[in-house]
């Protein structure tokens, strides 16, 4: 005797099903979060195709708790990424949304994220009809009043055609700054560079009235240590002035000729442009 099984119940039963399978479709689509006392990180997985694939590094943080940028300006530490023992994965770059200003605590000024934030990493497949897994170790700070060094490792499969976390990783890629270039023809553009006496730097930027605007700094090599550039209260019209001092330059490093990279951050637009200082 065959048994029945009635039609709903069939239905029921075969929606459960695909229920099911698009769970698991999505869970290898991120690797499972990475919790400590005050933050959460996951990898995230774009759709595969081709090469080179979009992946991401997510970050959720406390209530009060902040991590920070590449340069995490006065004082912090910045996130370092190990991914050699990934497989089949010829090279990984970290991309950076903007940051934001926050107070470190000890009277200067923090660059870095609150709340969540998403790094997206374009990674390079050494073969492109091969698996790719991504093995992350990474290590970074989460601070409130105090510094708390965190380190996480995650690993997640690159499967999916149509990756449920595209949308996730195509809003982060917007929040990276594009590159730009000096007296470019938009609304929030750098104006000019130039030197103020032998150690100060002036930065003229045009943007729209009432938005805030910050620029920050950085050297040729990490281990410059620059310091965050301060809006000028009496900038002249029709510009807003920003300047900073060549300090935290290394042992025997020279402004002059250096090539320097600005990012300047206005409401949700964000560019980069690379300078050579004359």
């Amino acid at each position: 005797m065959i048994p029945m099984v009635p039609l709903r119940a069939a239905i029921g039963v075969a929606a459960l099903c695909v229920a099911y399978a698009a769970s698991e479709v999505r869970a290898e689509d991120t690797s499972p979060w990475q919790r400590d006392a005050h933050s959460a990180l996951r990898l995230l997985a774009g759709s595969r195709s081709g090469t080179v694939l979009l992946g991401g590094v997510a970050i959720q943080l406390q209530p009060g708790w902040k991590t920070y940028w590449r340069t995490p300006g006065d004082s912090g530490v910045p996130p370092r990424f190990d991914f050699s023992k990934s497989d089949n994965v010829e090279a990984v770059t970290v991309l950076w949304p903007a940051p934001t200003k926050f107070d470190d605590g000890a009277g200067g000024t923090a660059l870095g994220y609150k709340h969540q934030v998403v790094l997206p990493l374009r990674i390079v497949a050494k073969s492109a009809d091969k698996p790719v897994t991504l093995r992350a170790n990474i290590g970074y700070a989460v601070c409130e009043k105090i510094c708390i060094p965190v380190e996480a490792h995650a690993e997640l499969a690159f499967a999916s055609v149509a990756s449920t976390e595209d949308g996730t990783l195509s809003d982060a890629l917007n929040a990276v700054p594009k590159p730009a270039n000096i007296g470019d023809p938009t609304p929030l553009t750098i104006r000019d560079v130039k030197r103020n006496g032998k150690t100060g730097v002036l930065v003229d930027v045009t943007a729209p009235d009432a938005k805030e605007v910050n620029l920050f700094v950085e050297g040729p090599t990490p281990d410059w240590a620059l310091p965050v550039p301060k809006l000028v209260e009496q900038s002249p019209p029709g510009v807003k002035r920003f300047a900073f001092e060549l300090d935290g330059l290394p042992p025997g490093a020279s402004p002059d000729g250096a090539a320097l990279k600005l990012t300047l951050v206005g409401g949700d637009k964000a560019y980069e442009f690379n300078v050579n200082l004359n």
